[in-house]
């Protein structure tokens, strides 16, 4: 059951966003009344850390070049792009809806960024990247602003100038990037 509150919640909140749902919606959705939903998740905060924390994956482990797996992650973010139904960051959405103040939201969300931009630092590191602390940084910051540009002009390819920006601080960094 807390399953299946949580699968419906995740759908819920992303689609159409925390703050327009509320618990009534999610246990309506699930068949459960708003007591079994809170026997399961005490309040609503407690449902939103636990969607956050649901969508908090670790990227895959890979045996591919460092280089082509930075490159990867736009063309990843290209096919969730042109994919029906994306809605941006679920983590900058909670942010940018719950407010900065929301410190629990707000650790979360800086945890999944900051993991994100660690696993780019440690595939530099693999490559010998002299700063890879700031090319990491820089790098996190290419796949946010393209997440914002396809947002706002509703444009896949938004996904492929980043990589192509990607590429070009690789290859000022000294590394060898194919195709």
């Amino acid at each position: 059951m807390k399953e299946r509150i949580l699968e419906t919640a995740d759908r819920l909140f992303y689609l159409q966003g925390i703050r327009a749902i509320g618990v009534d919606t999610i246990a309506a959705e699930v068949g459960i009344s708003k007591r079994t939903l809170y026997n399961h998740f005490p309040s609503k905060d407690a449902l939103i850390a636990a969607y956050l924390e649901r969508r908090f994956v670790q990227p895959r482990a890979s045996d591919k070049p460092p280089a082509e797996q930075i490159l990867a992650t736009f063309d990843a973010l290209e096919r969730r792009f042109a994919a029906k139904g994306f809605r941006g960051c679920p983590f900058v959405n909670a942010v940018a809806e719950l407010g900065a103040e929301d410190k629990s939201v707000r650790k979360i969300a800086v945890a999944f960024k900051e993991s994100r931009r660690l696993w780019f630092r440690n595939l530099l590191d693999q490559l010998g990247v002299t700063d890879a602390e700031g090319l990491a940084t820089q790098l996190a910051v290419l796949v946010d602003g393209c997440i914002a540009q396809d947002l706002v002009r509703n444009d896949p390819s938004m996904a492929r100038a980043a990589r192509e920006a990607a590429r070009v601080l690789l290859t000022n960094a000294g590394v060898k990037v194919g195709g």
